[in-house]
């Protein structure tokens, strides 16, 4: 690890949102998670009707906004909760809960730019798939980038085929590949969903995603464990064909092999999920969020493990 790493890593082993939020807008940055009320193409029929295998009710937004309130609301909804915290006065707009370009373009223009137009808001952050990025929609964001930094994150979550299968991801790895190309094409972040220890996958699968993502012009990436939760498809089968979860331990040594393989100017965004706990059937053990990552960045430092070590570009 260079001086010049550990100084832009602010003394960690990886390069943390952290970081990256006070390097590019000189302070901290708070996200502000919101619903914009869109479904899923693989749960309203364009592609499917049961969406990916272990997609909650909410779409993976457990814990977004009320789609009740306007994007103005929810915006003040959460400066407040975050103000009754801590002292903060820069946010992301954050889009969390199902595909949010899978709308109209004129509806997605009226929501991103309800929340792009907050003074207190310094980027626009957007979950989708990246089978919903027609022509237009990269019109529209192209736009939106040139008002404030738009993020687009895309839940690839393997390379793996099989494994897309089975999780009914509903796309192949072309069209997330052809999808980042446009994407950075109009200078949009991409930031990507990698799921680990989906069933069936060895360490090596997984270590394989690291790798392709590592070819291609991304900039952030989210890491986390599989959850199962209560009232998907995935608890189901979880309950009829046990399959293995790892414990703390081998989940930190897995994620240590996949954060010394990965390009070092990819920003980690996250390093683990959260499941809401009244719904979590496994691993329950990362419920403890704050321990497993005190234990990880114990354990990189005990190994001599630094982002990028094992990368060869």
């Amino acid at each position: 690890m260079t001086r010049s790493q550990q100084d832009r890593w602010g003394g960690r082993r990886y390069y943390s949102l952290d970081s990256c939020l006070r390097e590019t807008f000189g302070e901290k940055v708070y996200k502000i998670t919101l619903n914009g009320g869109m479904s899923c193409p693989n749960r309203d029929g364009h592609i499917g009707t049961g969406g990916c295998i272990f997609c909650s009710a909410m779409g993976s937004g457990d814990f977004a906004g009320d789609a009740a309130l306007s994007i103005t609301e929810q915006l003040a909804r959460g400066k407040k909760e975050l103000l009754e915290k801590r002292p903060v006065h820069s946010y992301i707009a954050y889009f969390q809960a199902f595909t949010n370009t899978h709308a109209p373009v004129s509806y997605l223009e009226k929501i991103f730019m309800e929340a792009i137009q907050d003074p207190d808001v310094k980027a626009l952050s957007v979950a989708t798939r990246p089978d919903c990025l027609g022509g237009d929609v990269l019109e529209l964001l192209e736009r939106l980038n040139r008002i404030k930094p738009v993020w687009i994150e895309l839940g690839l979550q393997t390379i793996h085929e099989e494994s897309s299968r089975f999780i009914r991801r509903g796309y192949r790895l072309e069209t997330f590949d052809k999808a980042v190309c446009d994407l950075r094409r109009i200078g949009v972040t991409v930031i990507v969903h990698v799921i680990l220890f989906l069933p069936g996958e060895t360490e090596e699968m997984m270590l394989e995603t690291v790798e392709h993502l590592n070819r291609r012009d991304i900039q952030g990436i989210k890491l986390q464990l599989l959850h199962v939760l209560e009232g998907t498809d995935l608890a189901g089968f979880y309950r009829d064909h046990p399959f293995h979860v790892p414990d703390m331990e081998e989940y930190i040594r897995v994620l240590g092999r996949c954060v010394s393989r990965l390009r070092p100017d990819i920003v980690i965004h996250r390093l683990t999920g959260d499941g809401p706990k009244d719904l979590l059937i496994a691993p329950l053990w990362t419920g403890a969020k704050r321990t497993l990552l005190n234990r990880m960045h114990q354990y990189l430092k005990e190994n001599d493990i630094w982002q990028g070590k094992e990368y060869h570009g």
